[in-house]
């Protein structure tokens, strides 16, 4: 799919961060947009903020509040979406969250929050759009992480999504093919938005090394890799230098990016146990 004009785009996750940039793109593209997330305020000024970006007075610009986890809501309000706004011709899945910390302290309760939030959100739009889609094609993009195909100190919960979220959408795109709907899957580095700075909050001190020397991306930059990906048919879609020379080591080099890691671990476990090494104060009287 290479020309966005006058095409349906359906965006989760669009009222902030890389979903909501790539709104604004689409916007920009010609394309009628309709963004779904949890807040309900939040999400009609992002509305508002995208159509400032049409090209054209035709374009058409919605929203509604949804719970991408809660599959019986997705069931209803996407079947009410395409009531209203008609077939997608592109399906972008964009919400996620991320709480990292240790494994011990990860809850199942949290666990099973990330797996809906990040995985199950996925499947539930999908399975409700997908047999509206089959009729006329489209593309479909799913987003994952570069913790989708590198294990990260912190993001046990995490990764587990979204390394599930690259392996269903390789299946998807080999079984949609056929019939003319194209898939992709989104893997962005750390990206500054409002979850990052939620991440930060409960992030171990070894996560927050491994990353030191990684840049941190705008959220901008992200969604215009994104649709240039989309616009090149390309399946795995890595915004960024480091993000795509951190795959091609990971693939070829996978013992040197554990290595690398594992420095980074352990010279911050040094740092805390000196950091928390008793004082000597000499002999007691």
């Amino acid at each position: 799919m290479k020309d966005f004009d006058n095409k349906r785009v359906f965006i989760t996750g669009g009222s902030s961060g890389i979903g909501f940039s790539t709104a604004n793109l689409f916007a920009r593209k010609g394309s009628h947009i309709i963004i779904f997330a949890r807040g309900e305020e939040r999400l009609e000024a992002a509305k508002n903020e995208i159509s400032g970006n049409a090209v054209s007075k035709d374009q058409q610009f919605s929203c509604m509040q949804l719970d991408v986890s809660n599959h019986k809501d997705v069931k209803t309000v996407m079947s009410n979406a395409i009531k209203v706004f008609g077939t997608p011709d592109v399906l972008i899945n964009c919400a996620g969250r991320a709480y990292p910390n240790y494994f011990e302290t990860i809850s199942f309760e949290q666990f099973d929050e990330t797996m809906k939030t990040n995985l199950y959100s996925i499947w539930n739009t999908i399975s409700v759009l997908l047999p509206h889609m089959r009729k006329k094609g489209g593309h479909i993009a799913n987003v994952s992480s570069i913790a989708g195909f590198i294990g990260v100190f912190g993001f046990t919960d995490y990764c587990a999504s979204k390394f599930a979220i690259i392996g269903f959408s390789e299946a998807l795109k080999s079984e949609l093919k056929a019939c003319g709907i194209t898939v992709s899957v989104l893997c962005p580095p750390d990206t500054a938005t409002p979850g990052f700075e939620v991440e930060n909050r409960t992030k171990p001190e070894e996560t927050k090394a491994i990353s030191a020397n990684a840049g941190l991306m705008h959220p901008d930059k992200v969604a215009e890799a994104f649709l240039n990906g989309i616009i090149k048919g390309k399946f795995l879609i890595i915004p960024g230098l480091d993000g795509k020379l951190t795959h091609i080591a990971k693939r070829l080099f996978p013992g040197l990016v554990d290595s690398i890691m594992d420095m980074a671990i352990k010279k911050m476990g040094k740092k805390k146990n000196k950091k928390n090494r008793p004082v000597d104060t000499g002999p007691s009287l």
